[in-house]
């Protein structure tokens, strides 16, 4: 047991992110013309303005809370005068919120997905395991909610931080032990978003990577209607 947390914990991590970064480099090069969400919007939109806005709003923020959560090193927290137990409980309440949040918003995608038959047909087998891929992580995450209820000291999630921070600093072998004694349901977790690191780049996520930042520094511009001579 000890190898396969090693394994899934300490080394399927560095494997996940190779392919992230490397395959996201190569399609971009070979096949840019696949670079794209691949909107099918004209095929249906009302539903998609539904589901979209708040499955948007409610994963960035979600990830951005694990982004903060997980690689703000715990002396920090500790000279902000904030426990292990006031980070846990604050964690749960701006999880589960954005969570729900995210839930609702994929909850209407995912009917859309499988219920509107043009969508249905445009879809390839990759756009629907992506979908169902992260509904099943939404739901553990907000699963997870109730295991840390039961306890509230904050010892997990120091666990969890340490293998996150671990990772990041290349120490694979102590944060596969850093994890190694952390809930079932937060191994299961940590594996499927590792596994989605993996199927990235073979995926429409893709345009994650194509956020429209130069959007903000552009020039102003002033655009007139065009005016008729009658």
């Amino acid at each position: 047991m000890n190898y396969l947390n090693d394994l899934l914990f300490g080394i399927y991590p560095y494997i996940a992110l190779a392919v992230f970064v490397l395959g996201s480099l190569i399609r971009y090069d070979r096949d840019q013309y696949t670079w794209k969400t691949g909107s099918s919007q004209m095929l249906e939109s009302k539903m998609l303005r539904k589901g979209s806005m708040p499955f948007h709003v409610g994963i960035i923020m979600v990830l951005a809370g694990h982004f903060v959560g997980l690689l703000t090193p715990h002396e920090v927290w500790h000279v902000l005068g904030i426990t292990a137990s006031m980070k846990q409980v604050f964690a749960m309440a701006m999880g589960g919120f954005f969570g729900l949040i995210c839930f609702y918003g994929l909850t209407i995608l995912i009917i859309r997905r499988f219920t509107n038959e043009r969508v249905k047909a445009s879809s390839s087998s990759m756009d629907n395991a992506i979908l169902l891929l992260l509904y099943a992580q939404l739901i553990l995450g907000l699963a997870s909610i109730f295991v840390s209820a039961g306890h509230l000291d904050g010892a997990e999630m120091l666990m969890l931080m340490s293998w996150a921070q671990n990772m990041v600093t290349f120490q694979g072998g102590d944060a596969a032990a850093a994890i190694a004694n952390v809930h079932w349901i937060y191994k299961l977790h940590v594996f499927l978003g590792m596994t989605l690191f993996v199927v990235f780049p073979f995926s429409r996520l893709v345009h994650v990577w194509s956020v429209p930042l130069k959007y903000f520094r552009r020039n102003y511009q002033i655009v007139r209607t065009k005016q008729s001579n009658y």
